[in-house]
């Protein structure tokens, strides 16, 4: 795999001898970088047709990423933000939420998509149509956004509404580390902290701020410390870890629904969940257990790729520096627990990614499918369209009707 996340690497062995990146980290871990148990490590309880569902749903969220990075090349699709390296903490969350939970999406977590079983519907908003975001969010996923921290305060709002309206649902909210310098992110976690807003606030701290390291984005030993000024708990995970990455959120949910159980949840991912233990967190607020109560998350990983496909990482970073978090790849580490455990083989393992192939290929030939209106460019940007854009739109609909769309459309 290349810089920029391209490449197939899924036959490489996933148990390599490099050094463990976050051996010395504070944070909590199922599996170790050889997909086996870390010594005191609880297992969540799930089926070995959930662990499966966790596994297909990393293929194919790696094999999207592949897919994706080699479109932007072609020209079929616009500047997108490759996610190998954080496909884990995505998906394992994804999975810990039931479905009726909101999920508020960043750009980078292309698996929360996945597991919501929502990649063909979505696939069409890098190719310019809207129709994406209104499909995720019809899965109770908010549209994508670009603009750092802003979707915090909207993300808490709606936590803050499904609590006051008496419903079990919570919001998960995610964002890079370099969200944690906007006034947004403080904003949105004090008044959670204040209100009690059933908000688990997803830190995807993947070294990087686009080009500005973590040590110049914080002063800060972690960024899961940063919950304690807003009088809730954080929590570190590795978030190269997907059974890790469910347990912390699922623990994190229980106590935004109030502490105590499941409140009938109905799991997360594609169809429901056989329950699954999780940790608590690393602080200890004093909380009676009963009141809703938010948790920043700190998901600590690495970014194999650039941070879009506009972006060339070698311009900032070594690339040697990337090889040993080579060793936690999300992908790899799952399948060798599944290997390990005697839950998968050779044969399930190609069956899977020959599957994931399809999905990808279906995904690609639905969005190609989509046929553009150029009516759409002007709709919904004003409840009423001022008089000048009213005539671009008009002269420019009267134009296609005099020469024919073929005149507008490019030469591939």
């Amino acid at each position: 795999m290349d810089e920029n996340g391209a490449g197939d690497d899924r036959d490489a062995d996933p148990r390599g001898s490099a050094v463990d990146p976050l051996a010395d980290e504070d944070l909590y871990r199922v599996l170790g970088p050889d997909g086996a148990p870390v010594p005191d490590a609880t297992v969540p309880d799930l089926s070995d047709e959930r662990f499966h569902e966790i596994y297909r749903d990393l293929v194919v969220t790696r094999r999207f990423d592949e897919r994706a990075v080699s479109l932007q090349r072609q020209g079929r699709i616009g500047t997108y933000a490759p996610c190998a390296g954080q496909e884990g903490s995505a998906v394992g969350s994804t999975y810990a939420l039931a479905d009726r939970d909101l999920i508020s999406y960043q750009y980078r977590e292309h698996g929360a998509v996945v597991a919501r079983d929502l990649l063909a519907e979505y696939l069409p908003y890098w190719m310019g149509h809207e129709s994406g975001t209104e499909a995720i969010a019809d899965g109770n996923v908010f549209p994508l956004n670009i603009g750092i921290a802003a979707h915090l305060p909207h993300a808490v709002g709606a936590a803050w509404a499904f609590d006051y309206r008496d419903e079990d649902r919570v919001v998960a909210v995610h964002f890079g580390d370099g969200a944690t310098s906007e006034g947004d992110f403080h904003e949105a976690m004090n008044f959670a902290g204040v209100f009690d807003a059933p908000a688990l606030f997803c830190c995807h701290n993947n070294g990087w701020a686009i080009s500005v390291p973590e040590t110049r984005q914080s002063a800060t030993d972690t960024f899961a410390q940063k919950a304690t000024a807003y009088g809730f708990d954080g929590v570190r995970v590795d978030g190269m870890d997907p059974l890790a990455s469910y347990a912390v959120t699922r623990a994190a949910a229980e106590r935004a629904r109030g502490g105590g159980g499941r409140s009938g949840s109905d799991g997360g991912g594609r169809s429901g969940s056989d329950g699954g233990g999780g940790p608590g967190s690393e602080g200890d607020t004093g909380d009676d257990g009963d009141t809703p109560r938010p948790t920043l998350i700190e998901f600590v990983e690495y970014r194999f790729g650039a941070h879009t496909t506009a972006d060339d990482p070698t311009a900032y970073r070594d690339s040697g520096d990337v090889e040993p978090w080579r060793a936690l790849d999300p992908v790899d580490r799952m399948e060798a627990f599944l290997r390990e455990t005697g839950r998968i083989d050779d044969e399930g393992v190609a069956a899977i990614r020959e599957e994931a192939d399809a999905i990808v290929a279906d995904a690609i030939e639905f969005a190609e499918s989509v046929e553009p209106d150029p009516a759409d460019m002007f709709d919904h940007a004003y409840a009423d369209l001022p008089p000048e854009i009213r005539r671009q739109r008009d002269d420019l609909l009267a134009a296609i009707d005099e020469h024919g769309e073929a005149s507008f459309r490019r030469e591939e």
